[in-house]
């Protein structure tokens, strides 16, 4: 096990010594073996009393030491100079045996910091459950995020508008270094922090950008790709983050915080779920526009180290090529499109969109049913877009079988629908742990049948639906 924390060898200003909050009566829920192998956690054993009592927070890991980063962020617009992990302790940092890369340890809900204003540092469960359940989901689906690691239960109340019980949630991440950390210092005008912050992720995550000639704009230029890739994932998945503030943007490019996240059942371009996003301004379709307001808020703090704006805003504004092109690439091959021309498919694909939005079709199973056209003799099931997209599918090579062989693998049945999340909290809030124990089964290998399971792929039936999500901080 060869755990580090690097970033507590940074300035001190960087981050706070916290002491976990100890629990009254810890019970471990979950805990992803797989990751803890991945992590070379596997000498942590199976004792699950062991394990509850590490990642609650009650015992310390061992080798780690506990501390809370320092970072601001524009939330919903509006700059807040000190966030902080308000309810997070970083408690190490793992050398992965497989690959050799580095990784935070992370326990959410894990008690008061510094950072944590007038919060009281703890988490309710559902919210651990909630981001144990679709941070794994998007990892099998090809997305990249933070993974969790273990939820736990604590035994003990937490009160938000009702009383909870409390959980702490073990996060891993690539980092948790955010565009908010940079405009910490940016804020302050501590340039020689930012370069030190600027030294250290570029080490971290784009050690080529150390080479060019001006590394905080090769740096910029490979965070922008980095998060026009994810959004791009984001779009074609149908998921909404919900919560796209600064301090939520993650600079690796992973998706990072499950607050008030949701995925799309019936299709529609300016759905929201977030309960405090009363303008709309994280909306499924705003996405992309929002990533790029991130992102020069970034540029901003970087042009106090080095480089003039106009050189800042042409990297950014090679956002939106790279985000069509990933974004077309995918939704063409979610289309059973073996080489999608964003040029030639264009239409085809935001002619689709429209199809499910007019008709209010589901999303995800839309994908799946028109899938089964290929092989159909029947009328026509998606109108005048079906006619269309088969001659586009006859002219390509390997026509239609190609092409039901390219949907299959490209479109998941299963995704972490927002009422079976729900079911599960509520579930586990009972100390039922079924539905989240075959939520977890179904979404660990998403594409393909899991026999007496297939009501996790249905839509929500008229009293199931979810109309808004909670961040439950």
């Amino acid at each position: 096990m060869r755990l580090t924390n690097s970033y507590a060898q940074l300035p001190e200003h960087f981050y706070a010594n916290v002491q976990t909050a100890p629990v009254p009566e810890p019970r471990l829920l979950a805990w992803n073996e797989a990751l803890a192998s991945q992590l070379g956690l596997g000498g942590l054993g199976e004792d699950r009393e062991r394990l509850a009592a590490i990642f609650s927070g009650n015992q310390p890991l061992p080798g780690g030491r506990s501390i809370a980063l320092a970072y601001a962020g524009h939330q919903f617009g509006n700059f807040v100079p000190q966030l902080g992990d308000g309810r997070a302790a970083l408690l190490a940092e793992a050398i992965s045996p497989v690959d050799g890369r580095r990784y935070d340890i992370q326990l959410k809900g894990s008690g008061l910091t510094p950072f944590s204003r007038n919060g009281d540092g703890k988490s309710p469960l559902g919210p651990a459950i909630r981001e144990y359940l679709v941070s794994e989901a998007m990892h099998r689906l090809g997305i990249p995020t933070t993974r969790s690691l273990a939820a736990v239960a604590t035994g003990e109340p937490v009160f938000r508008e009702n009383v909870e019980p409390g959980g702490v949630l073990t996060r891993v991440a690539s980092s948790h270094i955010r565009v908010g950390t940079f405009e910490y210092f940016a804020t302050r005008r501590d340039v020689e922090a930012l370069q030190t912050l600027l030294d250290y992720t570029i080490q971290r995550h784009y050690p080529k950008a150390a080479s060019a000639e001006q590394p905080a704009c090769a740096f910029f230029s490979e965070v922008v790709a980095a998060q026009a890739r994810l959004v791009a994932h984001w779009m074609a998945i149908g998921f909404i983050h919900g919560v796209m503030n600064t301090d939520n943007c993650a600079i690796s490019g992973e998706t990072i915080d499950y607050g008030p996240c949701a995925f799309l059942d019936t299709f529609h371009i300016d759905k929201v779920f977030s309960s405090i996003d009363h303008q709309g301004r994280y909306a499924y379709g705003q996405q992309a526009h929002m990533a790029q307001w991130n992102l020069a808020r970034l540029a901003e703090c970087l042009m106090l180290i080095e480089g003039e704006r106009e050189t800042y805003e042409a990297r950014l504004n090679a956002f939106q090529a790279t985000f069509e092109n990933h974004y077309f690439g995918l939704m063409g091959r979610k289309l059973g499109l073996e080489q999608p021309d964003p040029e030639q498919d264009k239409g085809l694909i935001t002619g689709w969109l429209q199809h499910l939005q007019n008709e209010q079709l589901d999303y995800t199973l839309s994908f799946r049913q028109l899938a089964q056209r290929l092989s159909a003799n029947d009328p026509a099931r998606f109108g005048d877009f079906e006619s269309q997209w088969l001659r586009r599918v006859d002219t390509q090579p390997g026509g239609r079988k190609q092409a039901a062989s390219q949907m299959a693998v490209h479109n998941p049945l299963f995704i972490p629908r927002n009422h079976q999340v729900e079911r599960a909290i509520r579930a586990a809030y009972n100390d039922d742990l079924s539905v989240f124990n075959q939520l977890q089964q179904v979404l660990s290998d998403p594409y393909r049948e899991h026999p007496g399971l297939a009501r996790y792929a249905e839509p929500p039936g008229e009293h199931e639906q979810v109309l808004e999500t909670f961040c439950g901080t």
